[in-house]
């Protein structure tokens, strides 16, 4: 089962939106620049690795650099009884629709 969760990062002025497996792992996430509503990332761990197991020196580095990162440590689970401050549940749908269009963006930006 997966769940979608937003949460402000006060410190960069970014909105985050990950999908997160039964075990609160990050499978994508996404980051908007608050101020400009600009996307800034939009990074799949399937993807990551991929790019790690391609056994191409620095693949994982141009990654990130293109698609931004996926968070390294699991989120406390469930979501809902607010175990970490500033976490919001999110709808499949909302996500997906960030999703697209950070993409897009991110894919327009790099030339791909």
């Amino acid at each position: 089962m997966l769940t979608y969760v937003r949460w402000y990062w006060s410190d960069g002025d970014r909105w985050n939106y990950a999908e997160l497996d039964a075990d609160g792992w990050a499978l994508r996430h996404v980051e908007v620049r608050a101020s400009d509503g600009v996307f800034v990332a939009a990074a799949s761990l399937a993807e990551v690795l991929i790019a790690r197991d391609s056994g191409t020196v620095g693949a994982v580095g141009a990654y990130e650099q293109r698609y931004g990162v996926v968070p390294e440590a699991p989120f406390p689970l469930p979501v809902a009884t607010a175990v970490e401050p500033g976490l919001e549940n999110i709808s499949p749908g909302e996500f997906e629709r960030l999703w697209r269009n950070a993409r897009r963006q991110l894919e327009r930006q790099t030339g791909a």
